[in-house]
């Protein structure tokens, strides 16, 4: 099982957790859960208006092991106009534009979209039962 908790965060509202959305999906060879803008194919869904965000901005993705990936997709532009970080306990990591990072099994974290033109985020943490 994958759950995802996302909130939306703006300047002051560091730490908010007003409005945060929640997802699950079963550890399903090929389940999927996705985020972006587009709420026909995403199951957490961000604001319209925030243009740093695809429309299909992340994906997870089950493999036939169980084990959970995330990847950015790429968009229509060809530089982003976010920069993403999976962070677990200490360690963090940049996820390339276009790559996928493998989820920790049995662990937790949060994946970080972070607008580069202005102080907006969003924060996808997640939970990756064993």
């Amino acid at each position: 099982m994958l759950e995802l908790t996302m909130a939306s965060v703006s300047g002051t509202e560091e730490g908010a957790t007003a409005g945060m959305l929640m997802a699950e999906a079963p550890s399903d060879p090929g389940a999927v859960l996705r985020v972006g803008r587009d709420e026909s194919v995403c199951r957490l869904v961000t604001p319209d208006d925030w243009l740093f965000i695809s429309r299909v901005h992340l994906e997870f993705l089950c493999g036939p092991e169980g084990i959970w990936q995330v990847s950015w997709l790429r968009g229509s532009q060809p530089d982003p106009s976010s920069e993403v970080r999976l962070i677990v306990g200490e360690y963090a990591q940049t996820v390339g534009y276009g790559g996928s990072v493998p989820l920790p099994r049995g662990g937790s974290g949060e994946i970080v979209i972070k607008d580069r033109t202005g102080p907006r985020s969003v924060n996808v943490g997640f939970y990756h039962e064993s």
